[in-house]
């Protein structure tokens, strides 16, 4: 079952990279943007994060939280948030469950790989409601940053 824009979005808990629990329900009263992404080090994954760290104030002027998901251990995120100098939090959905609730996931990947987070992005406004939803069947392509915003301004 697909989710869709203008319902509840899901919720989970999730570990960051520091190994503290989040939780997205204590994000209500926020916007938050979700980058789902399959692999920490890859490089596109990379482009996309430090395009997302090089313009965080944005998100930041317009209340939004952003929060990058891979299925990668928090030990693995820990050290691509240190090298790449993320000002985020990156979350592991290392058992899979909020990459599979959000309809983001790869059953079977490349190289023979499993449950592997697809290229998706999701706006949630302050109520807990899906505003944007974009996942992406090719993981080198790019999320649209420009709906991701577009959608998050008409929540000021």
């Amino acid at each position: 079952m697909s989710i869709q824009i203008g319902q509840p979005a899901p919720l989970f808990s999730l570990k960051d990279s520091d190994k503290n629990l989040i939780n997205l329900a204590d994000y209500k009263g926020k916007n938050v943007v979700l980058l789902f992404y399959p692999a920490a080090f890859t490089s596109t994954c990379t482009k996309e994060l430090c395009q997302t760290r090089d313009e965080l104030s944005f998100y930041n002027d317009l209340n939004a939280t952003v929060f990058g998901i891979s299925v990668d251990m928090p030990f693995t995120l820990a050290k691509f948030k240190e090298m790449n100098n993320y000002n985020f939090v990156l979350l592991s959905d290392f058992n899979k469950e909020a990459s599979r609730a959000y309809d983001a996931i790869y059953e079977l990947w490349i190289h023979g790989l499993k449950g592997v987070s697809k290229r998706a992005s999701f706006v949630i406004d302050r109520e807990g409601i899906l505003r944007y939803a974009e996942v992406l069947e090719d993981a080198s392509a790019y999320p649209n940053f420009d709906a991701i915003k577009s959608t998050l301004e008409t929540l000021k």
